[in-house]
Formats: structure tokens, C-alpha cells, sequence
């Protein structure tokens, strides 16, 4: 779902991104008005999760390959905006130094997986957990709020994708960028994800989730009487044993090579070398001309390291990085606070 530079229309990359700035802006009200100190520290572990759950890819049936991201399970431990500034900063990451997701896309990346993903997964699971009464209803509700909310937002990126050919021509007739209309688009992904990878991203939301609630007995955003206050909730935190979360972030980051057992490339993220030969026939000269990011570890791939090796350093890398920001983040909020 991490689409590439020069699949959409810098016109269409700009739009998207126009939407994130008022999202990513009240997200950060939220999160500074109603979090403390040490929640907002606890979003680096969310966005890291959620940079883990991103390596993971499994086989999707025709070639391609899928992936969890996580979205709706930060949505239900810490609440949908503080979700949204978790998954941003993991797809910056991704984008900046992994090459993973364009930087003219990061937009549309973005708007798919850190706000419609989360903030559909959320309020699905808060309207079942309405409904269910019994005592793993928590658990269920989260599930299938994260099976709505990865399939909205890939129905999202298949709009995005689909749209271009019929907005954007060359002179020939061709399209500029992407070269898939709506018509293949949207079953290419949905059929993907309705299946596969959303099956993937409910058994990673439920045994994370499952994990959490365990490891660090708290009592999640999900399940929170939303009219306290940010204060209350604080206090609440004291009162938590021992947080463990970071044992299975350490599990998951030893675990990733197994990402690299799914072969292929995930739909609608190839290469401009490989466009051609995905069926489109000819490569959109959008794609020929367009930005080329050098990130510094493409692929997750290092000179000199072996595959493996290489992978769990990214998410080494990854992972630190996604918990330092974080961390200094709730640095700046301490001081706003005691001011």
C-alpha cells in the first residue's frame, strides 16, 4: 500500500497532502491536551509496532505481496490521533531512509494508512464494543476494526491509483502516471486485501493488542471513560505495573527476515523498470521523468550484509529512531506542561 513516487500526479500528491496538514495539526492539539508526558512518550512504541508490522510481508495470490500496518491497534491503545502522528512518522521514516513510499506520495501514504485506516478502524471497533458485553469483547471489536480499516484505506490508495490515467494524458494518449484505471485498481487491491493481508492485519492487531493488555495491564484508550481528564488519566498510569511492550518489539524485530520469504512486489509499487512489464506494456512517461529519491538504505538492503542481517538492522534502525522522536516529542510536552 506504500505508494511510489510518480504513480499519482504531482497535482494529485499535492492535494493529499493539502488534506494531512489540517489532520496532522489537530491530531497534535489532541494529543498535547488530552496525553501526558509519559503516553506521549508511548506513541514511539505505537508507530514502532506499527514499522514492524509495515516488514512483515506475506505471499498475496498472483505474485504480489501484503502486509499489516497496524494502524487501528495503535487507534485502540492510545486513541485515533495519537495513531495518526505514529504511522506518520513511521511512513516518514520508511520513505526518508528505506525508500519504502514515495516523498511526493508521502501525502497519500499518509492520508490511507495513518488517517482513514486508523480513524475507520477505531470508531468500527468502539461501535462493536458497544455491542459486545462479554469480557473479550475489547478483543474482538479491535479485530474487526482493523479488518475495515486497512480495507478502507486500500480502497483509498485504489481510487488514488485509478484515477490518474483518466486525468493525466501525454500528448499520445497514454498516461502519464499510473496506468491502471479503476476497473483494475480496485479489484487488484481489494481482492488482496479483503482477503490476505486484511486476514494478516487482524491476527497482528489481535496478538499484539492481546500481548499488550497482558504485559502492561492498562486499561486502553478503547475502553476509557473519554470525559476524564488528561490528568486523570495520568494518574491512572501510576497506578499500571511494569510495562513490557518492548519484549515483543524485541521478538518482532529478531522475527523479520521472514518478510523477506514473500517473493514479488506488492501491487502498484513497482519499480519504473518494471511497469512494463506488469502488463501495462509501456512505461508512463511520468514514471521516466520523474523524482528519484536515493534513500540510504533502499530496501532495506545494505552493501556488504547479508539479506538478513541487513533486515533486522532496519528494524533495529527503525524502530530507535521511531522511539527517540517520540521520546524527545514528550520532552517538549513536559516543558508546555510545567510552563
Amino acid at each position: 500500500m506504500h505508494i511510489p513516487d510518480n504513480y499519482l500526479s504531482p497535482q494529485t500528491a499535492a492535494l493529499m497532502t493539502a488534506i494531512m496538514v489540517p489532520v496532522w495539526g489537530v491530531s497534535i492539539h489532541k494529543v498535547r491536551k488530552q496525553m501526558t508526558q509519559e503516553s506521549v512518550s508511548k506513541i514511539g512504541i505505537g508507530g514502532a509496532y506499527s514499522f514492524i508490522g509495515m516488514m512483515f510481508n506475506i505471499p498475496i495470490p498472483g505474485g504480489t505481496t501484503g502486509h499489516a500496518v497496524g494502524g487501528t491497534l495503535i487507534a485502540a491503545t492510545l486513541g485515533p490521533h495519537a495513531a495518526c502522528l505514529a504511522v506518520t512518522v513511521a511512513l516518514l521514516l520508511q520513505a526518508l531512509i528505506f525508500g519504502d513510499g514515495g516523498i511526493l506520495a508521502f501525502g497519500a501514504n499518509c492520508f490511507n494508512m495513518a488517517f482513514v485506516m486508523p480513524f475507520v478502524g477505531y470508531y468500527i471497533s468502539k461501535l462493536v464494543r458497544k455491542l459486545l458485553k462479554f469480557k473479550a469483547g475489547d478483543i474482538v471489536s479491535v479485530a474487526i476494526g482493523s479488518y475495515f480499516g486497512i480495507n478502507a484505506a486500500s480502497l483509498m490508495a485504489a481510487i488514488e491509483f485509478g484515477v490518474q490515467p483518466y486525468l493525466f494524458k501525454d500528448a499520445a494518449g497514454q498516461a502519464m502516471y499510473c496506468p491502471y484505471g479503476l476497473n483494475v485498481s480496485i479489484p487488484a487491491m481489494m481482492i488482496a486485501h479483503l482477503t490476505v493481508a486484511g486476514l494478516a492485519e487482524v491476527i497482528y492487531t489481535v496478538l499484539v493488542y492481546s500481548f499488550l493488555k497482558k504485559a502492561s495491564n492498562q486499561k486502553f484508550y478503547l475502553e476509557k471513560d473519554f470525559s476524564r481528564s488528561a490528568k486523570e488519566i495520568g494518574d491512572d498510569s501510576v497506578k499500571e505495573k511494569k510495562d513490557f511492550s518492548w519484549i515483543l518489539l524485541l521478538v518482532l524485530m529478531i522475527l523479520t527476515p521472514l518478510g523477506l520469504l514473500a517473493e514479488g512486489t506488492a501491487w502498484g509499487e513497482w519499480g519504473a523498470d518494471e511497469i512494463a512489464a506488469t502488463g501495462a506494456g509501456f512505461t508512463p512517461k511520468g514514471m521516466t521523468e520523474g523524482i528519484n529519491f536515493e534513500a540510504m538504505i533502499p530496501d532495506y538492503s545494505m552493501a556488504g550484509l547479508p539479506d538478513i542481517a541487513a533486515y533486522i538492522l532496519s528494524a533495529i534502525i527503525g524502530v530507535a529512531l521511531t522511539v527517540v522522536i517520540f521520546k524527545l516529542i514528550s520532552l517538549t510536552h513536559k516543558k508546555r506542561v510545567e510552563e
